[in-house]
């Protein structure tokens, strides 16, 4: 992954005039904006599942009104990180991978109210199948909208997105990685606004 659409999806929020922090790997891409700097773009920079675990837990509570978790973070990590350079006298070096903390779950957990959008990716999935692993997605999570695709038509060169809403429903369907973003992000600011004003606390 390398981050281009993480960037769209930054570039066309701050365009509609939101306040986005970009949470990123730190060779993806990042998001182009004019000189360089903007006054409501935040950059964060991992390496680890555990830095975006970290991140999110110091992140969330400061109360954000959506979080679009588009990251393709590892399923798996060694076990065991040997510090240092290993050699290569050894016979035969045996790595076990264990499984990564879902972050996605996590974000219900520390902002109930914050609206979710997650993304899922297949290989070789029929559209009724991608709906249905979207949807499982969703679910699992608590979001609100998932955005499902397949790797198999972004290697074609044709990325085509679904975005699967509570429901089950298709609510939209977009072509391309800039159409996807424009498309979500529009998405995201009408669920927004249908919102009832929050009681003050």
């Amino acid at each position: 992954s390398t981050g281009r659409l993480g960037a769209l999806l930054a570039e066309e929020a701050l365009r509609r005039g939101a306040s986005v922090t970009f949470v990123h790997g730190r060779p993806s891409v990042s998001p182009t904006v004019r000189g360089g700097v903007h006054d409501h773009l935040t950059m964060i920079a991992i390496d680890t599942v555990q830095d975006l675990i970290r991140t999110l837990r110091e992140e969330l509570p400061k109360g954000y009104d959506a979080v679009i978790h588009n990251m393709a973070v590892l399923d798996f990590e060694p076990a065991e990180i040997r510090p240092g350079k290993t050699g290569s006298d050894e016979p035969e070096w045996m790595v076990r991978l264990v499984p990564t903390p879902k972050a996605v779950r996590l974000i219900k957990e520390l902002a109930p109210q914050t609206f979710l959008v997650a993304f899922k990716l297949e290989i070789g999935k029929a559209r009724d199948e991608l709906v249905a692993s979207a949807l499982d997605l969703l679910k699992k999570n608590r979001c609100d909208l998932v955005v499902a695709n397949d790797q198999k038509e972004i290697e074609a060169g044709e990325h085509t997105g679904y975005f699967v809403d509570p429901s089950g429903e298709v609510v939209a369907v977009a072509e391309g990685k800039d159409a996807i973003a424009r498309t979500l992000i529009r998405l995201v600011a009408e669920r927004l606004n249908r919102r009832p004003p929050q009681a003050a606390g």
